[in-house]
This record gives C-alpha cells, structure tokens and sequence, in this order.
C-alpha cells in the first residue's frame, strides 16, 4: 500500500471513432468557465466558450478527488493545444465522487468514472457535440474503494476494479444511451494468499487483451494477474489462468506491447518492471525476470506503463522518484531496454497519458496538484517538458481525446 493511499486510495488504448473528431468542436464551446485548481478550489459548471480558444484545441478530461482536501468538485474539463501541448481549463462536470479514474467508449460518445468510495460506484456521462456533458447514471460496483475500469471492445460491458475489497466487476452498457445498466457480475479474489504486508486481495486495473478474447486483472494484494473468459452474452467471468508475481512484488498496472504477444507490468511495491509472455490461444501470463526502473534503491512507488503504437517505446511513472522511465523496446516486444529517466516537473505522478497522435504524453501530478506535458519524439522516444505545468485540484487521472 502507498502513503498516497493510507488505507482507503489507490490510484489506456482507447477506441477513438469519427465521432470524437466532429465532437471536439461542440465539447470545448460547451464548457468555457473556469476549472477549479489548487489554487482556486471554487466550482465552475458548463458555461459560455471563452473569448480566445487556441486553434486546434482538443477535449481533455481530469479525474481528481472530491473528498479530500484541496481536491475538485468533479471531473475537470478542458482541452489541449495540438501545437503546443498546453491545457486550458473550460469547466466541471459536478455531481461525481471522486471520479480517480476515467475510460472512453469505443463510441467516444460516453465517458466513464470510478467513484471511489467505501461504497463504490461507476458513473456514466453523455458527451455531445452541441451541448455540456450529462450525467447519465451511477451504478454500485458492489465493492470498496473502486480504481480502475475500462470499456471492452464490443462496447456493451463496463469493467472494473474494487481495490480494498479485492474484486473485479461488469456492469451492462446501453447501445443506444451509453448508459449502465444493473451489475452482472462481481468476482473476488480469493486465491492465491495475500504477499507480505497485505491485508488481503487488491484489484488494480482491469483490462481486456488485445484480440479481445481475455479479460485480465491485476491484484496488488494477491501479487497475481487473474485471467477470465467474459461471456458476451450474459456478462459473466470465468476464470481460465492466473500468473503469480514474486512474493511482495505489488503489481499495478499492465499494458500489451501491439503484437499482442506480450505485455508489461508495473510492480509497485518491488520497485520493478517484469516483461511478460502472453499465450492469445489460453490466455496465460508468463512473467520473465524483474529489472531496474532506474530510479536506484529502495521504492519509487511505479504507477503506470505505457508503450507506444508502433511499439519502440515505454515509459514508466515513478511516483516516489517524480520521473519518467524511458525504455527501448526490443526483440520484437520480448526486452526492455532502459534508457534514462526525467524529472517529470511535478510530485507523484499518478497516472500518464498519450495524446492519439502520441505527440504529446500528460503526466497527473497528485501531490502537486499539476499535470506536466512532454513532446514525445517519434525517433529516439526522448521526452521534452513542453512548458509550465497546469495547475488543477489532485490530478489523479488525465485522458485526452
């Protein structure tokens, strides 16, 4: 467990349709009042569009804490600068608890929050291109602390993870609305024991593999990723595999090279990354050997991992060692090469992000209430601070369209 959890916190490829290209317009003139930051915690709602918008503005969207203090009101709405990486605040959807994680539909017409709370929920919000984002309903995860959640590819099931209750759940998606229907499924984990110094099961993330045929789930509590079969029918999992890390590894988060034929994992209380086989037919994790995240001894609490589209290149969010960890990616996805890591300008990076063209990668700084953007270079992967950081309330999750 990491100090910025104490006990009750924890902390994607999206589909990306025509639609969100025909949106952008009508999301960013939606929502033009100020959006609260750290500095100035007060509400702002969906309002007028502002004066000046900078040419080739895109919707970006902020997950944050509701319930702590110096944290938002909501999810933060805003957009980026195509040519320059810089945010600019335009408003607020109230009326979510604290959204700390947020997912897009293949659609790209519906978004999705956690609400992460003892009593957890997940929160569905309608995005238009002629008007502000509504809430369209909240759903119980049936579980503690919710962290994660993703959308699977076909669009009709919502995923998600509880972390202090140790389960994973699916909730129905409306084809029409986007909106969720009744939780069908809620799985916890029960097996293997807990590793050293957890009280009990900890799911992290929950994602889908890339040919769609495998759910998977990874347990910080248990150390071990769990992989289901979803029936798309009836929304229900079934396990088929499980990988277990080593004992106190704590993994986070996983991310698939493009092949498909591997995947990476983000250990967050080892201080590690471990490069992992994976078998589409069965849907078994292999782990390989833990390596270095660069940062030298002890923890530095890894968030997130990302690799590119093309798959050259990874980056690794180190929250204790407020950097980046850049690697080359070799042997076809099976190594990882470290390279060097930067100072990611704010404290504890909780999660990153590409832009879809992945010229830009966000950072959401939590601690320091910013979020810093970096050019990426398409060549070398080298990363570049592209300007002051934006300042916004607990920046948990930041996800650009």
């Amino acid at each position: 467990m990491t100090p910025a959890r104490t006990g009750t916190r924890s902390g994607t490829g999206i589909g990306r349709r025509r639609f969100i290209g025909t949106a952008v317009a009508g999301l960013t003139a939606a929502a033009g009042a100020a959006l609260p930051t750290a500095r100035d915690p007060a509400p702002a709602q969906a309002g007028h569009p502002p004066a000046h918008r900078p040419r080739g503005a895109r919707p970006l969207f902020l997950g944050t804490y509701t319930s702590t203090a110096g944290g938002g009101t909501g999810i933060g709405l805003g957009t980026y600068d195509t040519g320059t990486g810089r945010i600019t605040a335009t408003g607020v959807v109230a009326g979510v608890a604290d959204p700390s994680y947020l997912a897009l539909a293949p659609t790209g017409r519906t978004l999705y929050a956690v609400d992460e709370q003892e009593q957890g929920g997940v929160t569905a919000v309608a995005l238009t291109p002629d008007g502000a984002p509504r809430v369209l309903d909240t759903r119980s995860t049936g579980g503690a602390g919710p962290c994660h959640l993703s959308v699977h590819p076909g669009g009709r099931w919502l995923l998600s993870a509880n972390y202090l209750s140790g389960s994973v759940a699916v909730h129905p998606i409306d084809r029409s609305s986007g909106a969720l229907g009744e939780r069908t499924d809620l799985v916890t984990h029960s097996s293997p024991p807990p590793g050293p110094g957890q009280d009990g099961p900890h799911a992290h993330q929950i994602i889908t593999s890339p040919d769609g045929r495998h759910v998977l789930a990874v347990d910080l509590g248990n150390d071990t990723v769990y992989t289901y079969r979803l029936d798309t029918s009836a929304g229900k999992l079934t396990q088929v595999s499980y990988a277990a890390l080593r004992p106190g590894a704590g993994p986070r988060h996983l991310t698939f090279h493009p092949s498909g034929g591997f995947a990476y994992l983000a250990n967050e209380v080892d201080n590690t990354v471990v490069v992992c086989g994976y078998d589409r037919k069965s849907g078994r994790l292999t782990p390989g050997e833990p390596q270095s995240t660069g940062t030298g001894p002890g923890t530095s609490y890894p968030a997130q991992i990302l690799v590119t589209r093309g798959g050259g290149f990874a980056y690794l969010a180190n929250r204790g060692h407020n950097s980046l960890t850049r690697y080359a990616v070799e042997a076809g996805g099976a190594r990882l090469r470290l390279l060097d890591t930067v100072p990611v300008g704010g404290d504890f990076p909780r999660q990153i992000a590409f832009s879809p063209d992945e010229r830009w990668l966000f950072a959401a700084n939590q601690k320091s209430g910013s979020v810093t953007v970096f050019s990426a270079d398409a060549r070398t992967g080298a990363l570049k601070n592209a300007g002051e950081p934006f300042a916004a309330p607990v920046p948990v999750c930041v996800l650009p369209l």
